[in-house]
């Protein structure tokens, strides 16, 4: 997968990922429209899989669709391989497969995943998908290393530009570096990060991630409470549109190649900030 092929700036997103039948003309518009608008790729967040992937491919014509991220866990290799095969060949070139090894209070199998991942990899070389386009979930620097050696770069969800820049010096040059970042379009502070430690709460519950935050450099009681004004500040992209603006402008300084942008406005998961996604590609510079 190209660098080039998926821009700058991507949307990441739950809402666009659905099984309810009522919802899919919906989504399908909504996908088309950050198409039209100029983002080069679609993320797919939560729990999702190639077929959540399948009825966006379809509806877009341009626009990369990635997983962000399915788990090893719960797709066995060879269905995922069958699943890449087919989409590939109606829609070449299309689809992004992000992969990542989630977590152990979420997935009950969760055991050497470092080695669970290798495994998987092995298998889908196996099965003929190209280790170009996959892109694992990767924060440590052992997972950072298989990213480049083993796909085509790395998908880091929850991090910093701090971050962005330890993993593209683990990275080099040539792998593709997408991290996700986290947008509330929101000047006032207080709104903003009471919005955010709403959202960061679940994830403080997770390891993985708050280990990452120790090793940046963030303390216990940065990790309380919901989160310090500190973590906050680093971990979501808040303000106005200048602001916002330059903190997607730091992650591309950090080494980024693309930035997943998520919006939140303090609605449900499965909300369609279409509003808001139109803003954003403004202020990013795509349209206006």
């Amino acid at each position: 997968m190209a660098k080039q092929n998926l821009g700058r700036h991507g949307i990441w997103s739950i809402g666009l990922r659905t099984e309810d039948p009522a919802r899919h003309g919906e989504v399908a518009e909504a996908a088309a429209e950050l198409e039209e608008l100029g983002f080069g790729a679609i993320w797919l967040g939560g729990s999702t899989s190639v077929d959540h992937a399948a009825p966006l491919v379809e509806a877009t014509s341009r626009i990369t669709v990635a997983t962000g991220i399915q788990s090893i866990w719960q797709h066995e290799a060879a269905e995922t391989a069958a699943r890449f095969r087919e989409l590939d060949a109606a829609h070449p070139g299309r689809f992004l497969l992000g992969l990542g090894v989630s977590h152990a209070k979420l997935a009950e199998q969760y055991r050497r995943p470092y080695a669970a991942m290798v495994a998987y990899l092995d298998a889908l070389d196996a099965a003929g998908v190209p280790a170009d386009r996959r892109v694992l979930a990767a924060l440590g620097p052992r997972m950072l290393r298989l990213s480049r050696d083993r796909a085509a770069g790395s998908h880091p969800y929850l991090v910093t530009p701090e971050h962005t820049a330890e993993a593209r010096e683990t990275l080099g040059t040539g792998a593709l570096l997408a991290p996700e970042l986290k947008v509330i379009l929101e000047p006032d502070a207080d709104r903003a990060r009471s919005v955010a430690r709403a959202h960061l709460a679940f994830y403080l519950g997770l390891p993985n991630y708050t280990n990452t935050f120790l090793r940046l450099g963030f303390t216990e009681p940065d990790l309380a409470d919901g989160g310090s004004d500190r973590l906050i500040d680093a971990v979501y992209a808040w303000g106005d549109d200048d602001r916002i603006r330059a903190r997607v402008d730091e992650f591309h300084a950090a080494g980024a190649d693309h930035v997943a942008l998520q919006v939140l406005d303090g609605r449900e998961g499965d909300a369609l900030p279409r509003k808001e996604w139109g803003r954003l590609a403004e202020v990013v510079g795509l349209v206006g």
